[in-house]
């Protein structure tokens, strides 16, 4: 009888969240799967009806998706790498010992890049990049440099996109990282050292298997992330020039919330959700085996 009751208990506590994540979380999932095997749109809702896979197979066979999608792991492919590199090389400083007041600085310096919403980071990306009156073509002016068209032109908006993710997500990265070198053992690494004054060897060796769970969970994060990344797109260049900054989830928003067609979006995103899933299956399988 009182391991009925606490399982009542426990399952009293743990209802209203449980209920509340469905809701929130698998609701519109099981919805938007729904929508996807419809035509579905919100300027002709009175033809509603079931296509079955039509939609998926439209959107597999759309070069438009397939360029959005392209744009969207090229992005991820150069933000990315650069966000661990970066992110390694800060832990590895602010983990040395001796820095005293500047290590905690430095730490909650790096808590106010991602601290900000993605919003207002592409409006202040605005503003610095902008052509005439933008501090960057300002600084650059100093050395002679003309001013350059940041967001007008296709590469270099692409670049801007790409190096503002790197500016305000490789705190995220320095700090996960250098929770994970906190956790290796002092007498391991004061052997190691005893061994080779070599810090590559220390690194690969002692420091690198501790830091592999945060780096796991730096790239399945990081990875959902940028290949959802809207808000801060959307409000630097709302996709463009053109179509040169158009992510898969600014293409998904134009196609639901523009051109009204919400089944087609809605497979769109069921696709974005399966490829996340599976990258994040082979981070875990591929750095996780050696563990």
């Amino acid at each position: 009888m009182p391991a009925k009751t606490s399982r009542l208990t426990l399952f009293g506590f743990l209802a209203p969240a449980v209920i509340a994540l469905a809701v929130i979380g698998v609701g519109p999932l099981l919805y938007a799967f729904y929508t996807s095997l419809h035509f579905f749109n919100l300027t002709k809702l009175k033809k509603i009806r079931f296509l079955g896979f039509d939609n998926y197979s439209s959107v597999l066979t759309d070069p438009v998706f397939w360029e959005a999608m392209g744009r969207t792991f090229t992005m991820l492919i150069i933000a990315l790498p650069l966000q661990i590199f970066i992110g390694l090389g800060i832990a590895l400083i602010l983990n040395r010992p001796g820095l005293g007041f500047w290590r905690v600085l430095t730490r909650l310096s790096l808590v106010l890049p991602m601290a900000t919403t993605y919003a207002v980071v592409g409006l202040l990306g605005q503003v610095m990049f902008n052509l005439k009156f933008g501090v960057v073509n300002q600084l650059i002016g100093f050395i002679g440099i003309g001013p350059v068209n940041w967001i007008g032109d296709p590469t270099n908006a692409f670049t801007v996109i790409v190096f503002w993710d790197v500016w305000q997500w490789t705190p995220f990265v320095a700090l996960v990282l250098l929770a994970g070198l906190t956790t290796v053992p002092g007498e391991v690494e004061e052997a190691a050292e005893l061994e080779t004054k070599n810090w590559w060897t220390i690194l690969r060796y002692v420091q690198l298997p501790f830091l592999i769970p945060g780096l796991v969970a730096v790239l399945i994060l990081r990875t959902a992330d940028t290949l959802k990344l809207f808000d801060m797109v959307f409000t630097l260049t709302r996709g463009g020039p053109g179509s040169a900054t158009e992510l898969i989830s600014l293409m998904i928003q134009r196609v639901g919330f523009r051109a009204f067609d919400q089944g087609v979006a809605s497979a769109q995103a069921i696709i974005l959700l399966i490829i996340t899933i599976i990258l994040a299956q082979i981070y875990i399988k591929v750095f996780y085996k050696e563990v």
